[in-house]
């Protein structure tokens, strides 16, 4: 029955009505598909949205003369298509923004060899008082093998010192603390056990290596005493964190344990940090699963 007044009824032919949508159904509508939009969108968004993590880690380890170390640490950029060189600057831009006294780089600097030459040879200068130091990914490790001279040089010019299976000494003042850098697991010549031997328990280490795989070997190894717990910081990529945070992510290593897919862990008085990393690969989107860049306060646990 239709009473005077009443409009909720639009007649489309004689004797036929319909009910008109309410205003506020028609909104519902209208945010139901916006946020399908936003839900398709977003991955390909949270990409550009950088974390800048900080964290304070303590060693007894850690020389005393030093007072505290800050640390900055980036791995997987894949500069290319969808990390051009303009993003590349911006990261330089907001790293020496950020005073740092080291910077660690974790590899994957592009989608292969000649690629990651080509981004060490257009890298911004990099500021830290103490130096940048850099390992190599699977993805700085393709063929041909000569490449690897040509990036370690390019490296070099860029400022960047190279570790490829290597063990070299930081000056911080009077004091000074040793970077491990070991070559790729996948597709470089890695000797994890004669990196160890060249340090002793009592320095302050900070391993880098690309793959967190490496983790329960590295924590087994010895070192030039014979004695476990060579490093103390211990600093991986690789993974991405799965890039896409559901169903295991979109980005997997088998080789990788669980547990060291992505964070921090500490394992007896070793620290161990595997990043998200900044850039992507494969598909371009990330979802729950933010591009990471590190800010490590190291300092004294005396």
């Amino acid at each position: 029955m239709i009473f005077p007044g009443d409009t909720s009824y639009v007649g489309r032919h004689a004797g036929e009505y319909v009910r008109r949508p309410s205003h506020f159904l028609l909104f519902l509508r209208v945010l139901a598909v916006l946020a399908v939009i936003a839900l398709l969108a977003w991955p390909f968004v949270e990409p550009y949205c950088l974390q800048v993590e900080r964290v304070t880690v303590r060693s007894a380890d850690f020389p005393a003369a030093i007072g505290q170390l800050r640390v900055i640490y980036v791995s997987d950029i894949h500069a290319g298509s969808t990390f051009g060189q303009g993003r590349v600057e911006e990261l330089v831009q907001q790293i020496n923004r950020l005073n740092p006294d080291l910077v660690l780089l974790g590899g994957d600097y592009a989608a292969d060899s000649a690629g990651a030459i080509e981004f060490f040879r257009h890298l911004p200068e990099i500021h830290a008082r103490c130096g940048v130091y850099a390992v190599m990914g699977n993805h700085d490790r393709t063929v041909p093998e000569s490449n690897l001279a040509l990036l370690r040089q390019a490296m070099q010019q860029a400022g960047v010192t190279p570790l490829v299976n290597e063990v070299t000494s930081v000056r911080v003042g009077n004091a000074a603390i040793w970077l491990a850098g070991l070559d790729d697991l996948n597709n470089g010549h890695p000797d994890l056990n004669a990196l160890a031997r060249r340090v002793r328990r009592d320095d302050y280490v900070i391993l880098l290596c690309h793959s967190p795989a490496v983790i329960p070997d590295a924590i087994n190894a010895r070192d030039m005493d014979f004695q476990l717990g060579w490093f103390d910081l211990g600093l991986f990529g690789h993974t991405h964190g799965g890039q896409i945070g559901l169903f295991g992510g979109i980005v997997r290593d088998k080789t990788v344990p669980e547990a060291y897919r992505s964070g921090w862990n500490r394992v007896n008085r070793i620290d161990l940090l595997t990043s998200n990393g900044v850039g992507t690969t494969g598909l371009p989107v990330r979802l729950l699963c933010r591009p990471q860049l590190h800010v490590i306060t190291i300092t004294t646990d005396n």
